[in-house]
């Protein structure tokens, strides 16, 4: 997964929590909530695997912090 230039966690889970209210007001028709559930699954994939490199980036820094204090 590619994230673009200026992609942005905060902006993209607030673009989740809007497609999941307009499935839950029940305005949408069967085949859009299905589009739009897709693009949701999209973005918290996207969500999940900034959280994993960033997890993984803190985890680094902190194990080169340990090797300066040896």
């Amino acid at each position: 997964m590619v994230k673009k230039k200026g992609w942005n966690y905060e902006e993209t889970v607030a673009g989740v929590e809007e497609i999941l209210a307009a499935i839950e007001g029940g305005d949408l028709e069967l085949t859009e909530v299905f589009s739009q559930f897709a693009v949701a699954v999209d973005r918290l994939n996207q969500c999940e695997n900034f959280l994993t490199a960033q997890r993984e980036q803190v985890e680094l820094l902190l194990e080169n912090l340990g090797k300066i204090g040896e």
